[in-house]
């Protein structure tokens, strides 16, 4: 059994409230917001832990750090901003994948990831 921390509750605490998955670069900033001296091994540690305990997931988006996000969610996809690289939820489906795989084929599980430009950076003037 795993002690609940202040540094664990800060680190579940960000995920919890996350947009979409994070880094642990990412999660070790938002949750020194929390807990000043968390450092970042700690997390680390803490997500190996996490990730035994099946309490969250690792998601692999192609060509960047692993992400972590809070396990048990509904069924959903990600879109990923080029410019910023923060990573949003998109709790829509496109369902009719089957017609994608080639004859004979099947279908078992599928992730989904769209790549563009969010909203905030889109505003931006370059």
């Amino acid at each position: 059994m795993q002690r609940n921390t202040q540094q664990r509750q800060a680190i579940q605490s960000v995920l919890s409230t996350a947009m979409g998955p994070l880094t642990i670069p990412e999660i070790h900033q938002a949750a020194q917001h929390h807990s000043p001296s968390l450092g970042i091994a700690t997390v680390y540690r803490t997500i190996r832990k996490m990730l035994d305990q099946g309490t969250i997931l690792q998601i692999g988006i192609p060509n960047e750090l692993p992400r972590y996000e809070n396990a048990g969610r509904s069924h959903h996809h990600f879109f990923q901003c080029r410019t910023c690289s923060r990573v949003y939820e998109i709790h829509d489906c496109p369902r009719d994948l089957d017609r994608l795989i080639p004859e004979g084929f099947e279908l078992e599980d599928h992730e989904v990831f769209l790549f563009g430009r969010c909203n905030e950076c889109r505003s931006v003037v370059s």
